[in-house]
């Protein structure tokens, strides 16, 4: 009992210390050598150098690319204007009228062809404000509406998304981006039609009773890091106008086209008999193709974007080591927490806790991922983080319960990728933070309509599609 005593207090300072701001990599190593006090059979270096460092290393080997390449993507995109001429276009189009709409699928089209939600966020920010100014929208409402296009929908649920969320189940279940595509657009779907339900309805409300823009600026909250939150996130000067809308849109439509030619007939069609060998892994090409398709279609959307928007790049370098930098941050605070989770699942109590959320509805490891992934991110701040955890200590069980049961992996992919957009965006989230800070608003003012459509929604859409998937399999 001591030892889930340990594991319940290192949780509750990670959650408390990461809320006022600590880093997380500090805290990842600092609260799991607190678990191991509490547990006589776990020494104490030993558990930081032999458990904690692997699993961290074993993480940054695994999805490095990832990182550096959609940071570099996002801050090219930023720095030549194409991610504001996408905004502007797709505002253009729709009209000030539908000042919501337009700026939910902004943000969703920029994420869902790989551009970090962080400079989505940044580059959004300016058009939705004088866009809800203009339709006399509250701006209390803005946040809310960047995070439904932004950290929802596209980042777990629409098939092919190339967001770490969609790529982290790959390696455990031998999946691919486009795992279980028919579920991911039913909950895709709920998530925005609920998401632009409540926000319209809540607009609507507000304008009847005279509510307007009111510009003033309001009290800003503390701004801890975290994966989500990256120092040079912040927007790059540039003195050329933006590209053609259409121009623009080509480096997102390639990640996309290049990620499902890529994992579905390309690398699967190849002679890869050698990854039977040791020096390679001993693995086999279902279980690295999702990882080799998106890294291999964020680097071509990369040397197409350099190509067609060079003149827009007079600090070309720059602007890649920038996009560099950007990824180590989130990339390690991830693996930090990796970490945390090898040590928390290589303690006594832990077995305890892993029978008992395996044992809830034995029949349908559906249901037990889904609270464990859901929880683990609420309890870290990360979606990322929160299933990285769980899949590594889980991933294993659950694989070899869903072949019993007769569940694809594809689909405990999909409800993996899902289940990380709930409970994630608690109030000490990063991103959630983050953005606040950036619209000028605090929790109370909007933290409210964020919870509705960031948490409240995604787990609604996660119970149909678990509902949906037990039923009927995946599709």
């Amino acid at each position: 009992m001591t030892s889930i005593l340990g594991i319940l207090v290192s949780l509750s300072l990670l959650i408390a210390l990461a809320y006022r701001g600590v880093s997380v990599l500090l805290l990842a190593p600092l609260m799991a050598l607190v678990a191991t006090l509490f547990s006589a059979d776990a020494p104490l270096m030993a558990s930081y150098t032999q458990v904690f460092m692997p699993a961290l290393g074993g993480f940054v080997v695994a999805f490095f690319p990832l990182f550096l390449l959609g940071a570099v993507f996002g801050k090219l995109m930023e720095a030549c204007g194409s991610a504001s001429a996408i905004a502007q276009g797709i505002v253009g189009v729709l009209g000030v009228e539908r000042a919501l709409v337009a700026i939910v699928a902004a943000c969703a089209v920029l994420t869902y062809g790989g551009v970090s939600l962080f400079v989505v966020a940044f580059a959004v920010y300016p058009i939705a404000a004088a866009l809800f100014q203009q339709a006399k929208l509250p701006r209390r409402l803005m946040p809310a509406t960047i995070a439904l296009g932004a950290f929802t929908f596209t980042m777990t649920a629409l098939p092919g998304t190339p967001a770490i969320q969609n790529a982290i189940p790959m390696p455990f279940f031998g999946t691919t981006p486009f795992a279980a595509p028919g579920l991911g657009l039913i909950a895709g779907a709920v998530m925005v039609g609920l998401g632009s339900w409540w926000l319209l309805a809540r607009a609507a409300s507000a304008q009847s009773r005279g509510e307007g823009y009111d510009a003033d600026d309001a009290p800003v909250t503390n701004t801890p890091r975290s994966e989500r939150d990256a120092p040079s996130a912040l927007p790059t000067e540039t003195a050329f106008a933006t590209p053609p809308f259409a121009r623009a849109m080509a480096p997102i439509a390639l990640v996309i086209v290049l990620n499902y030619a890529l994992s579905t007939w390309f690398f699967p069609a190849m002679d890869t008999h050698y990854l039977a060998q040791a020096k390679f892994g001993a693995t086999t090409v279902q279980a690295v193709r999702g990882l080799w398709a998106v890294t291999a279609a964020l680097f071509g959307a990369i040397v197409l974007l350099v190509v067609l928007e060079r003149p827009r790049l007079p600090r070309l370098k720059d602007t890649l080591g920038d996009g560099a930098s950007a990824a180590v941050l989130p990339l390690m605070n991830t693996a930090s927490q990796v970490g945390y989770g090898a040590v928390i699942a290589s303690l006594a109590g832990f077995g305890l806790i892993r029978d008992a959320v395996l044992g809830i509805a034995p029949g349908n490891p559906l249901i037990s991922l889904s609270i464990a992934v859901n929880v683990l991110a609420g309890i870290t701040g990360s979606a990322s983080g929160g299933m990285s955890i769980a899949l590594q200590t889980l991933g294993a069980a659950w694989l070899a319960m869903g072949d019993a049961a007769g569940i694809s992996p594809e689909l405990l992919h999909r409800v993996t990728a899902i289940a990380t957009g709930g409970l994630d965006a608690l109030p000490h989230n990063g991103a959630v933070i983050t953005l606040l800070s950036i619209c000028k608003l605090s929790h109370r003012q909007s933290y409210l309509d964020i919870f509705v459509v960031a948490v409240a929604i995604p787990l609604v859409a996660l119970v149909v599609v678990v509902a949906l998937g037990s039923a009927l399999g995946s599709f």
